[in-house]
């Protein structure tokens, strides 16, 4: 086992290991700064943030966010283009679909079929955030 220090990494080349694929790359917790969502067409009700933790071509398979919800923050009915994978990481929400709404709290998974209407958020009494798991190519419609 190769155990590199960060100079050695750095004196590396940084896209690809000894065999010619792509680096390892471990991301901190707490290491990607909030980015404020709560305008965005999609939220309402409260604050919401993103942290945008595999975006921007990091990867060809997968986005990987963490969203976070203020209580009563939610997002409008939308669609995905691809699978999403909901991983709750804090407090208390409501995954719900056109005929049913449940609620999820932290360690608890919701697999989204792709193109199936449905919103996601706090309840009015906790704050909530997830992790989004799609396609990078995935393309959301959302709905009034």
């Amino acid at each position: 086992m190769l155990h590199l220090t960060q100079s050695d990494r750095a004196n590396r080349n940084k896209n690809t290991n000894s065999d010619g694929g792509e680096l390892m790359e471990v991301i901190k917790n707490g290491s990607i700064p909030e980015e404020d969502a709560t305008n965005a067409p999609l939220f309402y009700g409260g604050a919401v943030s993103r942290q945008p933790i595999v975006a921007g071509g990091k990867s060809s398979y997968y986005n990987f966010s963490q969203v976070n919800f203020a209580a009563g923050a939610k997002n409008k009915f939308h669609t995905h283009t691809s699978d999403q994978i909901l991983f709750v990481t804090k407090g208390v929400g409501i995954v719900a679909n056109e005929s049913e709404e449940i609620e999820i709290s932290e360690g608890d998974t919701a697999l989204i079929p792709s193109g199936e209407k449905h919103w996601h958020g706090a309840t009015d009494r906790s704050s909530f955030s997830h992790i989004s798991l799609t396609h990078p190519e995935s393309q959301t419609e959302m709905f009034d």
